[in-house]
């Protein structure tokens, strides 16, 4: 499959709704992160971590030291594959739960048939931002005497019942990498609930993520360049060209950005970029009003297109980075990413296959999940999905044309 260049090389839409970042932003500072987004959420605890993916690792070990005999994580079969990556760097065992028929969430008839007295954590996903229902979830791990370690990697500033998205959980996981929201480049935050809990995590972190000078420069480069190229003008440069080449060769993983290292280097992030975070921060709460407006008003676009299914929040208020949708079936998903997908407008994939279905995972999935007919609801899900950016460049009239095209491609037989 062959995609086309984008129609105006001068204008790029990010493919997820991130917090652009000020120049002002980036003068010289020291700052606490931690204690800055643990009164933005209303927590009393948070704990920065170099990434999301550092946080669950560091989440995985503290519970492992809590309880040794504990071996296995179950995991939803459609999410990140770093999720994956890192339960592998923990040295644990993957059990990969089924997805309910179109749907992000999993399914707990299955969830439960996978739990038992070895089970660590199980990790429910609020993917692309979307609150997922966990309390079936949480049923499950309290029969079986698990931990329940949300990922909420988009959806920092989600809440349910007026509270923080997670706090009813005994861990939760937030990303603030590039495009998730408020971002220090590569930061996430680990929330956990009971005292336990913290001092666990706080020991697993001084024990497994050192300071790293070299590696932390070469972030605080990184986030800088961000802060410079995070604009309509300069996506193209920085993002929208390396996208057009992966699709130019059909590498999809590259072009969904689904390559990974198989370990994540942990660090502890430095005060220059904690600084940044912090004054990012105070725009964070107005930003994520805007963009779920505008989501809110362009969702009733995406109901009214026969076939297409946006998914919505199953409770509370979610952070909106993406609109996701369903299409009809695979050939329709695929004829609208070969005539969007590069073109500049934001359209895009979550994450390009089922967990199963990465080769590079062959030896961390069971092999079970790997026989063709597992986890059916997942990869159906997987061969229809896409994203369209929710940013606030992304106008009206390219949205409305997104849109056209959507429904002349669900008209096709």
């Amino acid at each position: 499959m062959q995609f086309a260049e984008s129609k105006n090389s001068r204008y790029e839409v990010p493919p997820t709704a991130g917090l652009p970042l000020y120049l002002s932003d980036l003068r010289p500072g020291s700052a606490d992160l931690a204690a800055a987004i643990a009164q933005f959420l209303n927590v009393e605890y948070a704990q920065l971590e170099s990434s999301g993916t550092a946080a669950l690792v560091i989440a995985l070990h503290a519970l492992h030291d809590l309880a040794p005999t504990r071996h296995v994580v179950i995991v939803p079969a459609y999410t990140c594959p770093l999720v994956a990556l890192a339960v592998a760097q923990c040295g644990l065992n993957l059990r990969i739960c089924d997805l309910l028929p179109d749907s992000l969430s999993m399914d707990p008839i299955m969830l439960a048939s996978l739990c038992d007295k070895n089970t660590l954590a199980i990790l429910p996903t609020h993917l692309c931002g979307r609150i997922s229902v966990v309390a079936p979830i949480q049923a499950c791990a309290r029969a079986c005497g698990a931990w329940v370690i949300e990922d909420a990697a988009q959806a920092l500033g989600a809440h349910v019942n007026g509270h923080s998205v997670g706090t009813d959980s005994d861990i939760t996981i937030f990303s603030m990498a590039v495009g998730k929201g408020l971002t220090i480049y590569e930061g996430g935050i680990l929330i956990a609930r009971d005292a336990t809990a913290r001092a666990a995590c706080a020991k697993a972190s001084a024990r497994l993520a050192p300071v790293r000078p070299l590696v932390e420069c070469q972030r605080s480069m990184e986030l800088a360049a961000y802060a410079a190229l995070y604009r309509p003008s300069l996506l193209p440069l920085a993002y929208g060209k390396p996208l057009r080449r992966a699709l130019q060769v059909n590498d999809w993983l590259d072009a969904a950005g689904d390559r990974f290292p198989a370990r994540t280097v942990l660090h502890r992030p430095g005060k220059w970029r904690q600084a940044v975070g912090v004054r990012a921060l105070k725009r964070l709460a107005a930003f994520q009003t805007s963009i779920r407006e505008q989501a809110l008003r362009r969702l009733p676009q995406l109901r009214a297109i026969e076939g297409v299914m946006p998914f919505e929040d199953e409770e509370g208020s979610g952070t909106w980075p993406v609109l996701s949708l369903l299409m009809p079936d695979r050939a329709r998903r695929d004829a609208v990413l070969q005539a969007l997908w590069g073109m500049g407008c934001g359209v895009s994939l979550p994450f390009v296959h089922a967990l199963p279905d990465y080769t590079n995972l062959n030896e961390v999935i069971p092999a079970a999940a790997q026989e063709q007919h597992a986890l059916p609801n997942a990869r159906m899900l997987a061969t229809r999905v896409l994203t369209i950016s929710n940013s606030p460049w992304l106008d009206d009239a390219t949205f409305a044309s997104i849109c056209s095209t959507l429904a002349r491609i669900c008209k096709q037989a």
